[in-house]
This record gives structure tokens, C-alpha cells and sequence, in this order.
């Protein structure tokens, strides 16, 4: 049988405690056996903003992860040609990998802007979709195309945002509770967002 392996991928601008605890709740769903997290380096439906160095990025993913056997951090994505879109990278990954089954993995709420990313559909081809449940979530605003090939993991999301950590920097207020300790210890070592 092959591996499960579950595609999770972001800025991740900067990583935090609710990433690591969506990728504990996908590894638990018992869908897949290990989780590889893909460090995007200018996603194209988010081009003009301004990220954090990718080598810094890189830095507090792999902190963030540390410790954490089934989770491996790749940096795919930044070797690949640019754009670097989603389909590109699973494609080159089965390629890579034909010993894989592959899981795209994503929160239940990205599950209302999929439809707009380029070549959804062939995504939903090449790979399992897993989502991670948000309670409060409606889920009548996805298309039942997509729905129908979802596999929802159960997880109790924390309220915790990238740009919401990031204000709170700029606005002098704690950010402790929402990062991992290494992370925070980067974050302040080299002055990230301030």
C-alpha cells in the first residue's frame, strides 16, 4: 500500500500555533501517514504583498515543526518555475514520487475560493482533497462539485490569523500565546515585522 502523503502549503507569513494544529489534526484524521508542508514563495492570488524573506519563512517553519517525525518542510515550490502554481507542484511531486498517494490539504474555509484557483479541477484529478472542519462554517456557499470530492477531518480551529499577529506587533501587544517559542524567539532575534 502507498504512503498517505497530505500536501499542506502556504506563506505561512509567519507560521503559528493554529498551522501547527491543523497539520496535528490532519495527521490524526488517519487519512494519511505523514504531512509535507510546501513553503509558497509569492503565491500568485496574493502577488503585491509584501512577504517576510523566504529563507526567514523558512527559518520559523522549520522551528515551528520541529520535533514533529511525520512532518518534513519543503521548499519545492521556490524551485520550481514561477508562477508557482498548486497544479505544477503536485504534478512534479507524482512525478518524483510515484510510490505516493497525495492529499491536497487545506482549511475548511479556502474551500469557498477554490473554484477561483487556476485549474481547480485538475487538482481535484490529480489528488485526494482533505479539509479541516470550522465549525461555524457554511458550507452551502461551495459547489457541490467540489464537496463531493472533499473528505472532511475533524479539528477544532484556534482564532489565531498571520495578519492579525502582525498588527499586534506593529501595535506593540503580546503575541505569546499564538506562536510556537522558537518561532517567537525568531521573530524577535530578527526584528520580523516591526
Amino acid at each position: 500500500m502507498p504512503a498517505r502523503v497530505g500536501l499542506f502549503g502556504g506563506t505561512f507569513d509567519p507560521v503559528h500555533r493554529g498551522h501547527v494544529s491543523i497539520a496535528e489534526s490532519f495527521l490524526n484524521s488517519g487519512f494519511i501517514d505523514e504531512l509535507w508542508v510546501l513553503l509558497t514563495p509569492f503565491p500568485p492570488h496574493k502577488q503585491g504583498n509584501g512577504h517576510t524573506l523566504y529563507e526567514l519563512r523558512h527559518r520559523m517553519l522549520k522551528a515551528a515543526f520541529a520535533g514533529m517525525e511525520s512532518v518534513q518542510i519543503l521548499t519545492v515550490e521556490n524551485e520550481l518555475p514561477k508562477p508557482s502554481f498548486t497544479i505544477n507542484t503536485i504534478r512534479h511531486l507524482k512525478d518524483k514520487y510515484p510510490d505516493k498517494e497525495f492529499h491536497f490539504c487545506m482549511g475548511e474555509d479556502s474551500l469557498t475560493g477554490f473554484h477561483t484557483w487556476k485549474f481547480h479541477e485538475d487538482i481535484l484529478e490529480e489528488a485526494k482533497l482533505l479539509a479541516a472542519e470550522r465549525p461555524e462554517y457554511d458550507r452551502s456557499l461551495v459547489s457541490e462539485y467540489i464537496l463531493e470530492k472533499t473528505t472532511f477531518v475533524t479539528h477544532e480551529p484556534l482564532s489565531i490569523s498571520s495578519s492579525e499577529i502582525k498588527e499586534r506587533i506593529s501595535n506593540k501587544e503580546s503575541i505569546e500565546t499564538f506562536l510556537p517559542d522558537k518561532v517567537l524567539r525568531i521573530i524577535v532575534d530578527e526584528k520580523i515585522y516591526e
